[in-house]
């Protein structure tokens, strides 16, 4: 997603929108991320001609990330580039090369939360109205994963950048050491033509498929249930969702059955091809999780340069483990289904993901900003590990004593 950050339709369009709604103030404030190398070297100012510019320049290049010096700030990219012709890297013993000379640098190196720093200079966003739009580096820093403690620290590059036994060159000289995978998988994937497609696609589902742990309780009197579905995050380095939390479109389908396994009750069911938000008036349970921005007239909005304030339903990063530590906080995070209906015979949970909402590629298409094609290229992502079935049979008591049906 790095290389296709500048080519991406959807990033083209909204940025296009941004241009044209807000009179050119919003300026460099998308490229400075998705085209740096582009905006640095001077062939564009504000990404309107993106597409008129060599492939070298596009999207984050392999030059901009190896080539950081410093960091000196932690959002809106805020990253110094050397101009010494050293590449960088996690290396901390390269091979000498006719190419480019080399160079330990802790930025590029996963083993060290300096790393973060890099990563998560681009990945936070603050709007020009202070608003923070895009919060993973701050959420991860808020984690136990950000601590001292070996057993548990977790840098951007220990999740996304898996790696493995493996020559970082085939040159004389080079040896065995330890290589990391560079597609970083995460939740958005290429709507086009792409090298890799389908196998970050794969990546990603693989990704998501872990990162929740699901819970569930059923209680029954006479002619009334109460369905709660709970969601933990466990093994996300940041909340979930995440990044652009305003566009995702993530929600949980809970469906109950009777003995004749005829289905009595069911939230969460969005048929692909339809918008989540065309569902949520229909379906007044429905539990969904991300971010909403509204604007200065408190209005909820698709688009981020109307933002001017953030509400926000999603899933914590663990602070720490020890419940009797101060710092303590429940991650758990809880939705109550109450239904008219007799103990059901089984109900199962499983979570969605969409990457970004087709209600924003619908907003896009309808201005002409954006190909109606790319509509039905955005996935939806369903959890295999956040599914899960409650059975009768199997009944395990979980009585909240404290809540009345």
């Amino acid at each position: 997603m790095h290389a296709y950050a500048s080519t991406d339709p959807v990033f083209l369009a909204m940025n296009a929108r941004g241009q044209r709604e807000t009179g050119g103030a919003l300026g460099d404030f998308c490229v400075r991320c998705h085209a740096p190398m582009a905006l640095r070297e001077g062939l564009t100012t504000d990404g309107a001609n993106l597409a008129e510019l060599p492939a070298h320049v596009q999207g984050v290049t392999c030059f901009f990330c190896h080539s950081a010096a410093d960091v000196e700030g932690d959002h809106n990219a805020p990253i110094v580039l050397a101009d010494d012709g050293v590449m960088r890297g996690g290396i901390d013993d390269p091979v000498p090369n006719e190419a480019h000379r080399s160079a330990h640098s802790p930025f590029l190196d996963r083993t060290d939360l300096r790393s973060a720093d890099l990563c998560g200079s681009c990945h936070d966003i603050v709007t020009d109205t202070g608003v923070h739009l895009e919060r993973t580096f701050a959420e991860w820093r808020g984690s136990l994963y950000a601590g001292d403690d070996p057993l548990v620290r977790q840098t951007c590059g220990n999740c996304h950048m898996p790696g493995k036994n493996d020559v970082a060159a085939e040159h004389e000289g080079v040896f065995l050491r330890r290589t990391h995978d560079h597609m970083m998988a995460g939740v958005d994937v290429a709507l086009t033509d792409f090298p890799d497609r389908e196998a970050q696609r794969e990546r990603t589902q693989r990704l998501l498929n872990t990162s929740v742990f699901p819970s569930m309780c059923v209680l029954s009197q006479g002619e009334r249930t109460r369905i709660t579905a709970t969601l933990e995050n466990l093994s996300v380095g940041h909340a979930w969702p995440s990044g652009a939390a305003h566009d995702r479109r993530v929600w949980v389908e809970v469906v109950a059955y009777d003995e004749a396994d005829n289905v009595v009750f069911h939230s969460g069911h969005v048929p692909e091809g339809t918008p989540l938000v065309d569902v949520e008036a229909a379906d007044p349970q429905l539990w969904r999780l991300g971010d909403r921005i509204y604007d200065d007239e408190d209005r909820e909005v698709h688009m981020f340069w109307e933002a001017r304030r953030v509400e926000s339903e999603v899933l914590a990063a663990p602070v720490v483990n020890d419940r009797d530590d101060p710092r303590w906080v429940d991650i758990h995070r809880s939705a109550e289904f109450n239904v008219d209906i007799p103990r059901p015979a089984r109900v199962t949970m499983q979570a969605h993901v969409r990457p970004m909402g087709l209600d924003i590629l619908d907003d896009l298409i309808a201005t002409g900003d954006l190909s109606a094609d790319v509509r039905g290229e955005m996935p939806t992502f369903t959890l295999a590990g956040s599914f899960l079935e409650w059975r009768a049979e199997d009944l395990v008591l979980c009585v909240p004593v404290d809540h009345a049906l």
